[in-house]
């Protein structure tokens, strides 16, 4: 009995032969190597021996900003986004400071009290500055630019900036007004420099990148994605360049590298109009599938579709606000408010709009086939004024050749080019671009009949009324104005932007810049 017990204490029997080979399986927690003390003592001494590296560099003054060497951080580096606003809105504020100074430049020798009350009027007009730029750029107030205009000599005409294969179709600015972009007909999209013209090609990847982009194979007969653009639109920032055309695509650029970044498929017909969003990355398009579709181009996502239109969608424009005006071939044009989820019909008196745009959140400028120009409000929906025969056809009888009152293409154009019996029923009196100088009462307007028009919208007596002609030849598809007024952009071209029933061989293909003079 003893004996026995004494096995099992000992752990000698077949139950200690068990238990000892449990535990060569499984070893205890003091002989297993993870939780052993040799690397720790190892990292204590690494961290030791990079200490007195430290310190030993300190001394000798190699690193002063760390024992990394990291680079010295600046003082802007440092700040939070609050400081950094804090500190962009003292630098905006001492600039207005430093323009009223210099208005009011007034002798020394002044008492205190004449001091701070200088400094208390000063501060007085950097608000009121401060304030009249707000309201400008909110559209709540209208800068009367058009009376400032002053008349261009016979001298002083259109210049061609830049020069296309084929009838340009869209012309656009940037924010800053110092970069151009321009598309053709051919599928070329260049950027040019206002100041100086020089521009620079943006090259089409291969369809394989293209496919890898998003782009889908195209649809019908079509063995090919055609790459004439119809349509551009660029940023606020300049950041994104944005193109749509005949393959049913919008496309995205970078304007820094000139290289395409995305496609957004979707639209099921011809991408006619695009428009960015002020101070967004929101993208809209119009196509001739009758849809309005939202993308986002920092994200390169698709947001929603904006259903409304019975027919093509040709034009489209938006402001800061959440709200889109787009024009179309079923005689309508359309103010989609998104966040509402609710759109505004106004529906054009007898004739197709083509063209469209903003003057204000409330009030909006077209263009018509029938030679119109209106002009609208959101409390009505007709138009609250309208310019018959705006664009005549008395610039197409002296720039263009007429033989027995007909033109080369063989239509009648506004009997015998009296300006008394003027009628605009052809393709060269369509008005087919209008634009807007933002936040003013300054208006342009262009045809196929030889010239581009300027037009002053009245604050109180709400009516259109005529500036004058600057002569331009051929059809005019897209117009640009400077923030500040002082130049206009045309995109011109042989051809209508949307068709070719009518030509003008006499026109430049090109960019056409006009400068003005500011009283």
């Amino acid at each position: 009995m003893k004996s026995k017990g004494s096995k099992k204490k000992d752990g000698t029997g077949a139950g200690g032969g068990k238990a000892k080979g449990k535990n060569r399986r499984n070893p205890s927690i003091k002989e297993d190597s993870f939780f052993s003390h040799k690397k720790r003592r190892k990292m204590e001494e690494d961290e030791d021996i990079v200490d007195e590296m430290a310190d030993s560099d300190e001394e000798d003054g190699d690193f002063e900003a760390g024992p990394l060497g990291e680079a010295e951080e600046t003082e802007f580096d440092r700040e939070t986004p609050g400081e950094k606003r804090q500190r962009m809105a003292k630098a905006y504020l001492d600039k207005f400071r430093d323009i009223v100074n210099k208005e009011n430049q007034d002798d020394d020798g002044s008492d205190k009290d004449e001091e701070s009350d200088k400094e208390g009027l000063r501060d007085s007009l950097v608000s009121k500055y401060l304030m009249q730029e707000q309201l400008e750029e909110s559209g709540r107030v209208r800068r009367l630019i058009a009376s400032r205009v002053e008349k261009p000599s016979p001298s002083e005409q259109f210049n061609v900036l830049v020069k296309h294969k084929q009838s340009v179709t869209a012309v656009s600015l940037s924010d800053d007004d110092l970069k151009g972009f321009s598309a053709s007909k051919d599928g070329t999209i260049l950027q040019w420099d206002v100041n100086s013209g020089k521009g620079e090609k943006y090259l089409w990847p291969s369809e394989e990148i293209l496919r890898s982009h998003g782009t889908r194979d195209p649809q019908g007969q079509a063995t090919k994605q055609s790459k004439q653009v119809l349509a551009l639109a660029v940023s606020s920032d300049g950041r994104y360049l944005a193109s749509g055309g005949l393959d049913r695509h919008v496309h995205l650029w970078d304007t820094r590298t000139r290289e395409h970044v995305q496609a957004f498929p979707g639209h099921r017909g011809p991408v006619s109009c695009l428009t960015f969003r002020q101070g967004t990355s929101e993208l809209f398009s119009g196509s001739f599938d009758r849809t309005i579709k939202i993308w986002n181009s920092e994200d390169r996502a698709y947001i929603s579709t904006l259903f409304g239109h019975q027919s093509e969608v040709l034009t489209i424009d938006c402001l800061r606000k959440e709200r889109v005006l787009t024009v179309g071939r079923d005689r309508t044009m359309q103010l989609f408010k998104i966040p509402e989820e609710s759109r505004i019909v106004f529906r054009a008196p007898a004739s197709s709009l083509e063209c469209c745009c903003f003057i204000n959140n409330d009030e909006y400028i077209t263009g018509s086939d029938d030679g119109g120009i209106e002009l609208w409000s959101m409390l009505r929906k007709k138009p609250i004024y309208i310019v018959k025969n705006a664009h005549s056809s008395t610039y197409c009888s002296n720039l263009y050749p007429v033989e027995g009152g007909r033109l080369e293409n063989g239509h009648i154009e506004n009997g015998e080019a009296n300006i008394n019996n003027c009628k605009s029923s052809s393709a060269h009196s369509w008005v087919g671009s209008v634009t807007v100088c933002r936040g003013s009462d300054l208006v342009a307007s262009g045809a196929g009949n030889g010239c581009v028009r300027l037009w002053t919208i009245g604050s109180e007596t709400k009516d259109i009324l005529s500036l004058f002609d600057l002569p331009l030849a051929g059809f005019v598809n897209s117009l640009a104005f400077a923030k500040s007024g002082k130049f206009l952009v045309a995109g011109v071209g042989q051809e209508p932007r949307l068709g070719r029933w009518g030509r003008l061989k006499a026109a430049t293909n090109g960019v056409a810049v006009h400068s003005f003079k500011l009283s």
